[in-house]
């Protein structure tokens, strides 16, 4: 539900943005990469610290990139297959980088093993369930499901819980305990999300599987 609207909203939102870019001829690869380094940054620097509010300020600023970059390979004309596998590679990476901060902090001085091994979690299944869409495409399946935690879900969800959680710093009461409801929310969704798009899997390749290999009946 997410990506099928709020992307639409802020793509529209960040059109002009996009076009200023590509006048002072940044390309949509620049714009991916700085848009990681800036997440990356963002959460391994800020959030094994606990400082899980600035930590989310700087990496809001920079991952909507994942949406400037594609609007401005739209409006050049050259969506290339190179920029969808970069693009794509690259969220991964970002991905990891957000749970593996929160898992640095509650490894340390967070002091939680076992909210450490339910980020860890959140960060594996999630690698899973973009895999598994990704594998699946790559035999020939459209993978048509759309999941109860999807990329965009698991990064709203995290992210939000992480800026309110920070603001106990600036004396907001019991507010810190919203980050760990958080990652169970994002840990059981992401495992619903990954079994049913095994399912789907299954379901589509017993479907095409049970294809004759000449294409059907024949006159």
């Amino acid at each position: 539900m997410l990506n099928k609207y709020a992307r639409a909203f802020f793509t529209r939102v960040l059109t002009p943005f996009a076009a200023l870019l590509i006048r002072l001829g940044v390309s949509p690869d620049a714009v991916t990469l700085i848009g990681t380094g800036g997440v990356m940054a963002g959460a391994l620097v800020f959030y094994p610290q606990g400082e899980f509010f600035w930590g989310t300020v700087v990496i809001t600023l920079f991952v909507f990139s994942d949406l400037v970059d594609g609007n401005m390979a739209r409006q050049l004309g050259r969506s290339t297959r190179w920029g969808a596998f970069l693009d794509s590679t690259l969220d991964r990476v970002a991905d990891a980088a957000i749970f593996g901060g929160l898992a640095l902090w509650y490894a340390g001085r967070g002091d939680s093993l076992t909210l450490c091994a339910v980020t860890i979690f959140c960060l594996a299944s999630g690698q899973v369930v973009s895999y598994t869409k990704a594998r699946g495409e790559s035999i020939g399946l459209p993978v048509n499901v759309n999941g109860l935690v999807e990329r965009a879900e698991r990064l709203v969800i995290s992210l939000v819980a992480c800026g309110f959680s920070g603001l106990h710093k600036f004396g907001v009461p019991h507010i810190d305990k919203l980050l760990p409801i958080a990652l169970w929310i994002v840990a059981v969704g992401s495992l619903v999300t990954m079994i049913q798009r095994v399912v789907t899997v299954r379901r589509e390749a017993a479907e095409a599987d049970a294809v004759p290999a000449g294409g059907g009946e024949t006159g």
